[in-house]
């Protein structure tokens, strides 16, 4: 996790209605994906494009996020090439499937960061995984390593995954769960943020079938939810925010570990619970959300 941001809600709005971004932004979520993939129609791709990076460079924010078309597709380059502006610090690049698509960005970045004047490594990667090679691949994809370095997290993408594999979503989410293992297990193992899970579809309405779905992902070590409604927005932030009776115990813990420590042990109790180092270590991480999230 960085030490200064935390994504437990990313809102998307489509490239075709920036009028939404204001609300958005007011919404309570960490930050908000303009969407110039799925929202935006071929025939309209390059009109899109100009208006958001105009948009950007007039009212850009740094919680502005944007999703740009994948990198096999006719549009990505101008995408970049255009919305490249100072305020944007990271980039949503859908369906990356291999360490070469990481290099392929990366090439892509580092010239538009150039010809826009802006500082090589300015603007990071979230990539979408969206397929079954990409989740077969995920170990490789999170340890692609650039310079400056691109790859923030991963994200999942269920829709396109599952039409991949030609199944269903569910309510329960079953033919999910061997995906949504695999990407928190590999972005901790390359030393990436937790990843983002993916949009829950199912009802919109059903916002306690959300707050459920969102509760099976912080378990499996999701460090938030992409959402498509503002609606979703305070389930999910409540569901992936450290509860105050957690930071109290964890300030608990790390302060008894320490004394004891600094008295040669490696090892205590605390209220009948056997506290040892990587039990301190979450405590820890619970005080560093803690404090990301008090940061105004």
């Amino acid at each position: 996790m960085s030490d200064s941001s935390a994504i437990r809600t990313a809102l998307f709005v489509p490239g075709t209605r920036l009028d939404r971004v204001s609300k958005a932004l007011a919404s309570g979520a960490d930050a908000v994906i303009v969407d110039l993939e799925d929202a935006v129609p071929l025939s309209r791709k390059s009109e899109i494009r100009r208006e958001v990076a105009r948009f950007l460079k007039e009212k850009g924010d740094p919680k502005i996020m944007v999703r740009v078309n994948g990198p096999d597709s006719a549009f990505f380059a101008d995408d970049i090439a255009q919305i490249a502006t100072a305020t944007l610090l990271t980039i949503i690049v859908p369906k990356v499937e291999s360490v070469e698509d990481i290099a392929a960005i990366h090439k892509v970045l580092l010239e538009s960061e150039k010809e826009n004047g802006l500082v090589s490594g300015q603007i990071e990667i979230i990539g979408l995984i969206e397929t079954a090679k990409a989740v077969d691949d995920i170990s490789h994809i999170v340890h692609a390593r650039t310079d400056p370095q691109r790859l923030r997290t991963v994200a999942f993408g269920a829709a396109d995954y599952t039409a991949d594999l030609g199944i269903e979503i569910t309510r329960d989410g079953v033919e999910l769960l061997y995906a949504r293992s695999r990407l928190p297990i590999a972005c901790r193992a390359a030393g990436l943020e937790p990843p983002l899970d993916t949009p829950f579809m199912t009802d919109l309405k059903d916002l306690d079938a959300l707050e459920a779905e969102a509760l099976k992902a912080k378990q499996l070590g999701f460090q938030g939810k992409l959402c498509i409604h503002p609606n979703q927005i305070a389930r999910v932030n409540r569901i992936f925010s450290p509860k105050p009776e957690e930071i109290h115990h964890a300030r608990l813990v790390v302060e008894a570990f320490e004394k004891a420590e600094a008295a040669g042990q490696g090892a205590i109790q605390l209220d009948g619970k056997f506290v040892d180092y990587p039990v301190v270590a979450r405590a820890r991480r619970i005080l560093q959300l803690a404090a990301i999230l008090e940061k105004p």
